[in-house]
């Protein structure tokens, strides 16, 4: 951990001039704190669920209360032919400062972070754009080939496709020593698109789980990666089923939880059939509310003494 050395006004704006930021449109460098984000988690890429839906990697935010989780996530883009260039934390003059990931035509500079999963520090090999569909590498992501069709399979790119303890999550001093190449300078200048509504609501269903602490989870998130936004019951049956592969849920645990998954999602299908296939606000607030509670269940369970019979 470091701590800052220099009044933190001061810093910020040595942080916001001094740090390499992707574009004008979106320098983002709002939020500058003072101890460096932990080590990326250890997490697998759960199968695309959709054709032309591209990964974003999981990150370490900020909250009052510290740093926090947000899942790896499948997403849509804002439209065809559009990128996702993921955030860096950034370390200069005493102080971590954040750079918001973006859209854009080409990834451009995300600190050399080696976030996984076709994102090895220096562009993304984890697919391309072939006209109107979405081309995936199935050497290096997790595709559902049931319902995506539009693969191919590039052995040459594979860095690391699972992330691993050792990697930084942070750019500059004791952190990844990178700088932005030729053509990520000339990245900065293309027209670039913030976040959409979906990966800002995902952000936000993070923050406030509190499971997602890194001061509750140590470096461990209880959800690490999600195949949706909306796909968290998906996610959370993924945890309890390897919970039962490692050992980590004795019968009893595994029982509880599975039944109260059952009642979440027949509490969803009720709710979509009364209200013509939707949720309201309301309603999708309740089942994020179960599901925290839930998640806050699994994560307990999976890391007391009680474990399954060998």
């Amino acid at each position: 951990m470091r701590k800052a050395l220099l009044p933190a006004i001061f810093v910020a704006l040595v942080a916001l001039f001094l740090l390499p930021v992707p574009s004008s449109a979106q320098i983002a460098v709002g939020i500058s704190v003072h101890v460096g984000p932990p080590v990326l988690p250890v997490y697998t890429q759960p199968p695309c669920p959709e054709e032309g839906y591209i990964w974003t990697p999981g990150y370490w935010a900020w909250r009052d209360e510290g740093y926090f989780w947000v899942p790896g996530v499948w997403v849509a883009p804002p439209r065809v032919g559009l990128l996702w260039t993921p955030g860096y934390w950034g370390f200069v003059g005493g102080a971590y400062a954040w750079h918001a990931g973006y859209w854009g035509p080409h990834v451009g500079f995300y600190g050399g972070i080696n976030y996984g999963f076709g994102y090895g520090g220096v562009g993304f090999v984890g697919g391309h754009w072939g006209g109107d569909h979405f081309v995936y590498n199935t050497a290096v992501v997790n595709v559902n080939t049931t319902v995506v069709h539009n693969v191919y399979v590039d052995k040459t790119v594979i860095n690391n496709t699972t992330v691993v303890n050792n990697h930084y999550a942070f750019n500059g001093e004791g952190g990844v020593a990178a700088r932005p190449t030729a053509n990520e300078m000339s990245y900065e200048h293309e027209r670039h698109i913030q976040p959409t509504a979906n990966q800002l609501s995902h952000e936000q269903t993070a923050r406030a789980d509190r499971n997602q602490l890194a001061s509750v989870n140590h470096g461990r998130p209880a959800t690490a990666s999600m195949d949706k936004v909306d796909g968290r019951r998906y996610n959370q049956q993924a945890r309890i089923a390897q919970g039962v592969h490692s050992g980590q849920l004795a019968p009893g645990e595994t029982a509880h939880l599975e039944h109260q998954q059952q009642n979440i999602n027949q509490q969803v299908r009720a709710d979509r059939q009364a209200n013509g296939g939707k949720l309201t606000t309301a309603e999708k607030k309740q089942v994020n509310h179960e599901q925290n509670n839930a998640s806050r269940q699994i994560y307990k369970d999976k890391h007391n003494d009680k474990t399954a019979p060998k």
